[in-house]
């Protein structure tokens, strides 16, 4: 009898924020030896935190504790390190190398603001860029973080919207894109959403150098609630987004679209059995370069689906149990599961019975 699934927002806290000892040298050996590995944010089933690096063939390498839920990871090639952001409103990141060498650390959000849940670095790994929220204004912000000054927090820039959530460095080095969610929330009510009613939300464009606003595009008014949540680059620089529904639940929107610079949102017709299969919730979006695809994931619907990037037709759709992560994999894509499986892009399902895995999972080179 399978285990019962741990609620994605109702997890229990964590007793413990000690780190886990550093693992084995047999599994660094394994480590820099694969083609690549993955990270992603976990919860145990004895209701403590952190985030596991996994190998292409879904083996727990490695893994460090976090003091409550993370969300997503983003690395740096250049140190080889990464970060793991705090679910909101968590007001913690946590850098790490990925190979258990070197003892975590820990960037605390300051007072008045808390994390999304997202990051990036800039190219020469000396800045990295969070999303927060400066909740008693209601407003979005880029904190700005010194890498190599034990990322003390040196500025911050507008997100020229409110709830920004995922953030992406494009192909320039010097634009950063912005999925604003146009959601109000305040730690004092929780992950209680405060303006469904007026919500707006946007994608923008941000000169990350100077922090001035480039593009600033914004939905129909009669799609005011679609919620634009997480984002990935396809091989030819488009953004492709995936939404969240915050309006009728009988109502059945688009939720997947793409951003081209100097174009208005497309948001991308699908079949009417795959759309209602999401139950309006994209958790998840990524880009296979290799194979021209996009796979977006729904862990209220149960559903993976891939999407050719050319001519956005549907190429594949998966039932998976509280899939959310994804990443690329050769020609395909590895997924995790809120039911603890690890499915490789060969189709091979590896369970860690113990593991709830969270909603999104980063792909790491080793070419980085």
């Amino acid at each position: 009898m399978r285990t019962p699934l741990i609620d994605r927002r109702d997890f229990l806290r964590a007793a413990g924020t000690g780190f886990a000892a550093a693992m084995a040298p047999s599994a660094w050996t394994t480590t820099l030896a694969a083609d690549a590995v993955f990270a992603t944010a976990f919860v145990k089933r004895d209701g403590s935190y952190g985030a596991a690096v996994l190998s292409e063939a879904g083996k727990l390498l490695h893994a460090i504790d976090l003091p409550d839920r993370g969300h997503d990871v983003t690395f740096d090639p250049v140190s080889k390190r990464s970060v793991v952001f705090a679910r909101q409103p968590g007001t913690f990141a946590v850098v790490f190398d990925h190979s258990g060498r070197e003892k975590p650390l820990t960037i605390t959000s300051i007072t008045g603001r808390h994390f999304f849940g997202h990051g990036v670095f800039s190219p020469d790994g000396a800045l990295l860029y969070a999303t927060e929220n400066d909740f008693d204004n209601a407003a979005g912000v880029v904190g700005i973080y010194d890498a190599r000054a034990k990322f003390s927090r040196i500025g911050e820039f507008p997100t020229y919207g409110m709830g920004p959530h995922e953030l992406l460095l494009l192909g320039d080095g010097k634009t950063i894109a912005v999925a604003n969610g146009g959601i109000e929330t305040h730690p004092d009510y929780g992950r209680a959403e405060l303006n469904i009613a007026t919500m707006k939300p946007s994608y923008v464009l941000i000169d990350r150098v100077t922090g001035d606003l480039i593009e600033k595009h914004e939905l129909p008014a009669a799609l005011h609630q679609l919620s634009i949540r997480h984002m990935d680059t396809d091989r030819s620089g488009t953004v492709w987004f995936g939404c969240q529904y915050r309006g009728p639940g009988t109502d059945r929107p688009l939720l997947v679209g793409r951003a081209a610079r100097g174009k208005e949102l497309q948001l991308l017709d699908m079949p009417q059995d795959v759309l209602s299969g999401f139950r309006n919730y994209i958790g998840s979006v990524a880009a296979n370069p290799v194979a021209g695809t996009v796979a977006v994931s729904s862990p209220e619907g149960n559903s993976l689906v891939v999407i050719d990037a050319a001519s956005g037709r549907v190429v594949s759709n998966s039932a998976l149990v509280e899939v959310c992560g994804v990443a690329p994999d050769g020609t395909s894509f590895m997924a995790t599961t809120g039911a603890g499986e690890i499915i490789e892009g060969s189709g091979a399902i590896r369970s860690e019975p113990d593991y709830v895995w969270d909603n999104h999972m980063l792909r790491i080179e080793r070419a980085a």
